[in-house]
């Protein structure tokens, strides 16, 4: 039960950011827009869920967020140039969008494979409302996180706000690279014999614990400061796209957890102890 309540919740969360973001602009289908988008974005993660839980594999999970961020911004592009022509700023913000969710999914869903098995989903998989819960939880993630975004295509403005523009995207480029590095130099240490059951030190992992993840905050907090000039009234509820990413990442499923994993695994190391004290958690040269 309480599964299915986590479930609802999504949904609700994701229905009032879509209703505030949606003040002000376009409808589709007899919908407000936005509401109409996040509609189909947790429609696509439902659709995905049915096969993945009778086939008991979470090999698919990843994946569904990014064809939901292909098809929600799409679907923005398609509802904010139905009525005028596409705005250079929409097709720049988009094009981000759409680069991050590609790489990111691409990465992901060629590691799962790889690795045979996402540990998270080992129990979860086994119950169809806890593995329900999982894909609404995504669904909800892939909105939120796209929230402003897909608010600024919509309302299809003009470039007025260059300043914000060079900042937020300089803020941007910064955290794509952090993230794209991260991991690549993580794939390449886990890629060794030598390395195996061994923690990485090296390349960025020697100024943050969690460098890819920094660099996913990085991104979110740069399309919101691209999006501020043009948001207006209730569409500033739309800039919980940073915070939501903050709080997820840091409290609930990511640094969290992965730090609670490392010490199982290497707080009796005296290296690892070493590393742990002079290497900052999450923002580099942080301690």
């Amino acid at each position: 039960m309480r599964d299915i309540f986590i479930s609802i919740i999504s949904v609700i969360i994701a229905g009032a950011f879509a209703w505030a973001g949606s003040y002000g602009g376009p409808s589709f289908a007899g919908f407000p827009a936005l509401i109409f988008i996040v509609g189909i974005g947790f429609l696509i993660h439902w659709i995905i869920f049915l096969p993945s839980f009778f086939a008991k594999t979470e090999k698919f999970y990843d994946i569904t967020g990014t064809v939901a961020y292909f098809v929600m911004t799409g679907l923005a592009v398609y509802i904010a140039s139905d009525s005028s022509s596409l705005s250079l700023l929409s097709k720049i913000i988009a094009t981000m969008v759409l680069i991050w969710a590609l790489r990111l999914g691409l990465f992901l869903l060629i590691r799962v494979f790889r690795v045979g098995e996402d540990k998270r989903f080992s129990e979860a998989k086994k119950s169809f409302s806890k593995f329900l819960m999982f894909f609404s939880l995504s669904g909800l993630w892939v909105f939120l996180t796209t929230a402003n975004a897909l608010t600024l295509i919509l309302n299809n403005p003009d470039i007025n706000g260059v300043l914000f523009l060079g900042i937020g995207g300089i803020i941007w480029v910064i955290g794509f690279l952090f993230e794209v590095v991260a991991d690549e130099q993580k794939r390449r240490f886990r890629k060794k014999d030598s390395n195996r059951g061994q923690f990485i030190t090296t390349g960025l992992w020697s100024i943050s614990r969690h460098p890819n993840y920094f660099g996913e905050i990085l991104i979110w907090i740069g399309m919101a400061v691209i999006s501020f000039p043009v948001l207006s009234g209730w569409q500033y509820a739309t800039l919980i796209s940073p915070l939501f990413v903050i709080l997820l990442l840091t409290k609930v499923s990511g640094v969290n957890l992965l730090e609670e994993s490392a010490d199982k695994k290497w707080g009796n190391l005296d290296e690892y102890q070493t590393y742990k004290v002079n290497t900052a958690a999450l923002i580099p040269f942080k301690k």
